[in-house]
């Protein structure tokens, strides 16, 4: 697929950013981010960048972001927070919100910041996959229903809890991710043969849904594998419940994780299967892997 990348900066291309979030979370527009104030963060300091594409030429995704501040012991440090990535619907799976996130990238490294953060449900498997096994994003911080109830077709019957990741944008980690050659994709297999094995087993329902186990694991080793539903909006069109179950296990597994010192550094995706797994590093992480 063809598309052109630009930065929008008029309240036309912000309408047409409107337009498409209402295709992007159907259902509420009250959580649509008006023209107004994307042009305000875009004319101090802010990035709206459109991808347009098709005969004739339409906006197809967009990625929207603004600065903001890391308050560290020694004081303020700024950043970029990016706050939506939104790809039309015919678009999905075509590698766009991989090319938004590198554009992005690419402007953000030229306003001189080093750290951009952005939040994501991380039941979200194919959202993971891009955010941290492609793009070299990492995570120890979640915040539990992040943003209260939410409305849209897609967050609806969930609490909005959310990963809160850190993209240190001029580490190897990222720069090789992002590179004309990037690092191999890990499958489990090669996991398994390192010997590293899943911290819990998710069980099958008759059904044949994913099932979490019924208490947390025990945490050692130098790294873990965290399986969480490969597709939780069609569980949660399945069995709203054990989707639910999942959001509260999932909850308390990586907030113990975190405490303990794990960092989730990869995530791995396999279609095919059915299975996806964030993997888990302890200790310090150097980003450059």
């Amino acid at each position: 697929m063809q598309w052109n990348i630009r930065v929008l900066e008029t309240p036309e291309e912000m309408r047409e950013v409107e337009e498409l979030q209402r295709l992007v979370w159907p259902g509420s527009e009250t959580d649509v981010v008006p023209a107004h104030l994307l042009i305000t963060a875009a004319h101090n300091g802010g990035l709206v960048l459109g991808a347009y594409g098709g005969h004739p030429p339409r906006l197809i995704g967009f990625v929207f972001g603004f600065p903001g501040l890391d308050m560290l012991p020694d004081g303020p440090a700024p950043k970029h927070c990016s706050h939506m990535l939104g790809v039309h619907p015919d678009y999905r799976n075509s590698g766009l919100g991989f090319a938004l996130k590198r554009a992005q990238w690419q402007m953000v490294r030229h306003q001189g910041l080093t750290h951009v953060t952005w939040t994501y449900d991380p039941l979200l498997s194919r959202n993971a996959y891009l955010n941290i096994a492609r793009l070299g994003a990492v995570c120890n911080t979640y915040r539990r229903s992040e943003y209260g109830e939410m409305r849209d077709a897609l967050n609806i019957g969930l609490p909005s809890d959310r990963f809160q990741v850190d993209w240190w944008i001029r580490t190897s980690r990222v720069e090789r991710r992002l590179s004309r050659n990037p690092r191999p994709t890990l499958r489990l297999e090669h996991f398994l043969q390192a010997g590293v094995k899943p911290v819990y087993e998710a069980r099958r329902t008759p059904q044949g849904h994913p099932s979490p186990p019924s208490a947390l694991p025990t945490l050692q080793g130098p790294l873990l594998l965290a399986e969480i539903p490969s597709d939780i909006e069609a569980l949660k069109a399945a069995d709203l419940s054990l989707a639910r179950a999942w959001r509260f296990f999932t909850r308390e597994f990586f907030e113990t994780a975190f405490a303990a010192g794990y960092l989730v550094t990869d995530f791995i995706f396999e279609a095919e299967t059915r299975r996806s797994f964030y993997v888990l590093s302890y200790g310090e992480s150097t980003l450059g892997e």
